[in-house]
C-alpha cells in the first residue's frame, strides 16, 4: 500500500550520528550481535524463500500458502509461534537468553513487523518466478517477508545474549484490510508478556536506489480516509437531456470542485491531497443515467485537517449537488490514521542504519510520503519508527523503473542480507538499550 514514489524523494542526505548502542557498546554490555558475514550466510535461503512467496502470491487476510512457507521457514527455531484466528497471521516471540528488568520492573521486548500479502495484479515483470495467477507482490511484501525471516534467524543464533524479547509481527492484510488492526486486537502488542516497549518496520521501495534507507522523525506517511459519492439524478433519452436530470455531468463537475476547494480552503504546508480514483455511471451511449457513483481516495499528514475534510467535504458536495437539482448520497470513512513516527525511535531507527552502512547509504526525508501503512495503528499505541529500504533492480537505468503497484515494479533481492541484518540490530540494539536503562 506504501512506497517512495518519485515525485517525493528524499531531500538530503545526512550523517545521522549515532546516539544508541554502537557495535562496541553492544559488546561491551556483553550482547552479541549478528554481523553482515552471518547476513550473508543466510542470504541463499532468504532469496529462495522470497522467490517461493513471490509466485506464490495471496491477497487479503487469508494467506493458508504463505503462511505455511513461513512457518515451515522456521521450523526447528526455538521460539514461541501463534497464528491468528480470524487472519492467516504469525506471530514469533523469541525470549532472550539474558533476560532481565528494564527500569519499570519489567523484561522488555521490542516488535518487528512484516506484511505479507500482495495485489490483485497482473504481474508483468519478466521474472522467472512471476506469479501467474493474477494477483503479484507488486508492492514488496514478499521482502519483507523473508526480511523478517532473516532477522529471526539472525537473532535465534544470538538469542542467549539477548536482555529481553522479541516479536515477530507476520501480518496478512496490510493493502487495504487493516490486518495491523486485527493483529493488535488479537494481542500481538502483548503477545511476549507485557507491552513491547518499541516497534519498527520498514518497507521496500521498486523505484528507489539499492540499499539506501530513509526515514524522518514525526509525521512520515498519511492519513487515509475514503469518500463514496452516489449522485442520484432522472434518467431519461440521451437526445433529450433537459427532461431528465444527468448524474454523470454532475459528478464530472464534482472532480473539478473538489480539486478547486482543496486548493482554495486548505493550508498547503498542511495538505490535503484528494483523488477521484472511481468513477462509473451509465449502461449505453443513448441512455441519461438515474445515477452515478464516485470513489475519493483523501490524504491527511494531521489530525485537524483529518477532521476538517471529514466534516467539510461531504457537505460540499451534498451542496454543488443541490445547486444543480439533484442529490447526493455522501459515505465518508477514515480507514488508516497517519503514520507518525516518535521522534527518539526514528532517530534510532537512521543512527542504527548509518551505523551498519555508512552516512553515504542514510537518508533523512524533509517531508512525509502521501502514501498510507496500516503500521500506524501499531504506532498510535506503541512507539517507533518506520522507514523505507530501495531495492530498485541492479543496473536498471533510473527512468526505466517503476514505483510500487505497478505491474512491472521490479523488486530486487540482492539487499535481502543487509535488510534482516538491519532488522536485527533495530531490535537487539534497542532491547541493549531498554536493558541498561
Amino acid at each position: 500500500m506504501s512506497s517512495l514514489p518519485n515525485d517525493t524523494a528524499p531531500d538530503a542526505i545526512v550523517p545521522a550520528a549515532p546516539t544508541i548502542p554502537t557495535l562496541a557498546e553492544a559488546a561491551a554490555a556483553q550482547v552479541h550481535l549478528p554481523t553482515a558475514d552471518d547476513a550473508n550466510d543466510i542470504a541463499p535461503g532468504l532469496v529462495t524463500l522470497r522467490r517461493a512467496l513471490h509466485e506464490n502470491v495471496e491477497v487479503g487476510l487469508g494467506l493458508p500458502v504463505t503462511q505455511k512457507l513461513v512457518l515451515d521457514a522456521i521450523e526447528g527455531l526455538d521460539v514461541e509461534v501463534t497464528t491468528g484466528e480470524k487472519l492467516s497471521s504469525i506471530v514469533v516471540v523469541l525470549r532472550g537468553g539474558a533476560r532481565k528488568e528494564d527500569s519499570s520492573g519489567v523484561v522488555p521486548a521490542v516488535l518487528l513487523r512484516g506484511d505479507m500479502d500482495g495485489l490483485p495484479v497482473t504481474e508483468a515483470t519478466g521474472f522467472d518466478f512471476a506469479s501467474t495467477s493474477g494477483r503479484m507482490h507488486a508492492c514488496g511484501h514478499d521482502l519483507h517477508t523473508a526480511g523478517l525471516v532473516g532477522a529471526l534467524k539472525l537473532l535465534h543464533r544470538d538469542r542467549d545474549s539477548l536482555p529481553g524479547d522479541v516479536v515477530f509481527m507476520f501480518q496478512p492484510g496490510e493493502e487495504g484490510y487493516d490486518g495491523a488492526g486485527k493483529m493488535i486486537d488479537e494481542g500481538v502488542l502483548d503477545a511476549a508478556g507485557p507491552r513491547v516497549k518499541a516497534a519498527f518496520g520498514i518497507h521496500v521501495s521498486a523505484d528507489a536506489d539499492l540499499g539506501v534507507a530513509s526515514s524522518r522523525p514525526g509525521p512520515y506517511m498519511a492519513a487515509f480516509s475514503k469518500m463514496t459519492i452516489t449522485v442520484n439524478g432522472k434518467g431519461t433519452h440521451a437526445s433529450r437531456p433537459a427532461t431528465g436530470k444527468d448524474p454523470i455531468q454532475v459528478g464530472a463537475m464534482l472532480v473539478g470542485q473538489l480539486q478547486e476547494y482543496v486548493t482554495r480552503r486548505f493550508d498547503i504546508f498542511d495538505p490535503l491531497v484528494v483523488t477521484v480514483g472511481q468513477f462509473n455511471g451509465g449502461t449505453a451511449p443513448n441512455v441519461v443515467p438515474d445515477f452515478a457513483t464516485l470513489v475519493v481516495s483523501v490524504r491527511t499528514f494531521s489530525e485537524s485537517v483529518t477532521s476538517r475534510a471529514e466534516a467539510e467535504l461531504p457537505q460540499l458536495v451534498r451542496d454543488l449537488v443541490d445547486a444543480h437539482g439533484l442529490s447526493a448520497d455522501v459515505e465518508y470513512e477514515q480507514i488508516l490514521p497517519p503514520t507518525i513516527n516518535d521522534d527518539a525511535e526514528a532517530e534510532f531507527f537512521l543512527a542504527t542504519f548509518t551505523d551498519l552502512f555508512g552516512a553515504e547509504r542514510t537518508v533523512r526525508n524533509a517531508n512525509p510520503l502521501p502514501g498510507s501503512e496500516d503500521f500506524s495503528r501499531v504506532l498510535d499505541v506503541v512507539p517507533g519508527a518506520y522507514g523505507h529500504f530501495g531495492v530498485a533492480w541492479p543496473n536498471l537505468p533510473v527512468d526505466e523503473r517503476e514505483a510500487n503497484h505497478s505491474p512491472r515494479a521490479r523488486h530486487s533481492d540482492d539487499g535481502l542480507a543487509d535488510q534482516a541484518l538491519f532488522l536485527a540490530h533495530l531490535a537487539g540494539r534497542r532491547l541493549t538499550q531498554l536493558a541498561e536503562g
